[in-house]
């Protein structure tokens, strides 16, 4: 891997950021918050920051997820045919990036993924229920903020997205892992992004529910130490994105392939999936070459028959 001391010290510091928000959440509810319960009242609310936090920042931040750049690519089989594969480059959210995970199967990986996801969800899905819970037996209507609005969004969005199982089937057809792929790498980066905004915007509003005596502008410790809490969390989701879009980190090709270069344009660039019909003309080409073998051998037989 090139660079491989720098992704190892942004691997350490994301890591270490991200174990730092969880914790930070921690005692906010803990020492600042009053703790933590079940019983619809502020310590069932309290469980929706952390939870919030771990599963869908830092859970969904450091899990292998198999976000990848994808092209097609074309490999030949002992016969020199070419057969349509799809080569998959990783830009992945974190660990398809990691060296030493790249001698393990990619359905492994794969399954890896799906679980941490689960998990993930299903800590955001309790969060979610923790505040409509809290806001039914405080008589607090429900979905009237923005952060609601764009939470609730981003977790119905963040469940489907990850619904797609398809990856996990290695018998699913190329040409419908093809359509799927694009979106897939779009809405995993959109939705991490999503997610550490609404995170922020619902810190913000929770201090300005809770700090009136004294109050959130007169910087109290709870305001200042939350504030930190943000910038964590801030500070997580751009080493992230940053160890995600370094192209010199991306996990090798598989061996034997041969990228398709479309126009004239770089394999090693941002393209999406395109047609998979572009096999056909390979074979098409494969024929054409043939038939024109054929031809002229029938041609010179018929030449030496004739004299």
């Amino acid at each position: 891997m090139e660079g491989y001391r720098g992704f190892l010290g942004l691997l350490v510091s994301a890591l270490l950021v991200g174990f730092l928000s969880v914790l930070f959440v921690l005692i906010w509810v803990l020492h600042f918050r009053e703790g933590l319960g079940w019983d619809g009242g502020a310590l069932e609310f309290n469980w929706h920051p952390v939870l919030a936090v771990t599963g869908f920042v830092f859970i969904q931040g450091i899990e292998p997820s198999p976000v990848k750049l994808t092209y097609p690519c074309y490999t030949r089989d002992l016969w020199g045919h070419y057969g349509n594969q799809l080569a998959q480059r990783d830009i992945a959210i974190i660990v398809y990036r990691l060296p030493w995970t790249w001698k393990c199967s990619k359905l492994l990986m794969k399954s890896i993924h799906a679980g941490l996801n689960a998990v993930a969800a299903i800590l955001a899905i309790i969060s979610v229920v923790a505040v409509f819970d809290y806001h039914n037996v405080r008589k607090i209507p429900h979905m009237y903020s923005l952060h609601s609005w764009v939470g609730l969004t981003a977790l119905i969005l963040y469940v489907l997205q990850h619904g797609f199982f398809v990856f996990l089937l290695p018998w699913a057809p190329l040409s419908l892992r093809a359509i799927i792929m694009p979106i897939h790498v779009y809405s995993g980066l959109l939705l991490f992004g999503t997610v550490i905004a609404t995170v922020l915007m619902g810190v913000t509003e929770k201090l300005f529910f809770v700090l009136k005596n004294p109050s959130y502008h007169s910087f109290p410790p709870e305001g200042v130490f939350t504030n930190t809490l943000g910038l964590l969390i801030l500070v997580f989701g751009t080493l992230i994105f940053w160890i995600v879009t370094r192209p010199q980190w991306k996990r090798p090709r598989e061996p034997g392939s041969i990228p398709l270069q479309l126009n004239g344009s770089n394999a090693d660039g941002m393209e999406g999936a395109v047609a998979i019909s572009s096999a056909h003309s390979m074979d098409a080409a494969d024929d054409e070459g043939a038939a024109r073998k054929r031809t002229l051998g029938l041609a010179d037989s018929g030449q030496r028959s004739t004299m």
